[in-house]
């Protein structure tokens, strides 16, 4: 079901519709539907979606506590901004999970999953040439599901999943700056390889320049917009 502001309600026939009206908020907010500093009327955005006000409310409280909202005195809920802080403590975070994602997937990938990475670095490949954002960071987001799946560490994968979900917003502004696109395309490339060779200390020397490269690229971009 999509409105005239782009918001799609991306039902679920197995979700309260609380948990439906959330999906889709949040997925419009790291999708860039909804833009840092927007503000969230109850009233306006459950008729946008065509529901009552209870569910929008509750989606709200949860986008808070996933640090997407914020409640700002005199201006109610808005789309809280990209912080240079958030995106520090966020990639920290990253970096120590993504090297050991790499190297417990050097230990256990199979040839089947590295068949499967090699797809998806295929499918990053052609994203990056239609220069489609939005496109490029599900792809981008894919390729690195892949490692986490072949480490075969159930936990760690449920964590990089939930922290994916955070980095998206951070991924589409590295993503709009075109200039980067070769060299991310050579880091995933290495990264296949390194993998292929089950080089785990490769691997990991790989991903800590690829996601230093990214924090570089985002923090340019934040202080463009700063200016």
């Amino acid at each position: 079901m999509e409105r005239d502001n782009g918001i799609k309600l991306e039902m679920n026939a197995y979700l309260p519709l609380r948990d439906v009206v959330f999906q889709s908020l949040r997925t419009a907010i790291l999708q860039g539907e909804l833009s840092p500093g927007e503000r969230l009327m109850e009233i306006h955005l459950a008729d946008q979606l065509g529901v009552s006000r209870t569910p929008v409310r509750e989606a709200l409280r949860k986008l808070e506590l996933e640090g997407l909202v914020m409640t700002l005195p005199r201006r109610g809920a808005v789309v809280a901004e990209i912080a240079r802080e958030d995106l520090e403590d966020v990639l920290e975070v990253r970096a120590a999970l993504e090297e050991l994602a790499v190297r417990k997937a050097c230990e256990n990938m199979n040839e089947q999953q590295y068949e499967e990475l090699l797809a998806a670095q295929k499918q990053m490949e052609d994203c990056l040439e239609s220069g489609d954002v939005v496109a490029c960071a599900n792809a981008d987001a894919a390729f690195h599901e892949v490692i986490s799946s072949a480490t075969g560490n159930r936990r760690l994968i449920e964590i990089l999943a939930k922290l994916r979900g955070q980095m998206y917003r951070y991924r589409l502004e590295h993503l709009k700056d075109q200039s980067r696109y070769a060299q991310l395309n050579e880091e995933h490339e290495r990264l296949c390889q390194a993998l292929k060779e089950r080089d785990g200390q490769q691997a990991a020397e790989v991903i800590r320049r690829h996601i230093a490269e990214q924090r570089s690229a985002v923090i340019r971009r934040l202080r463009v917009e700063e200016e």
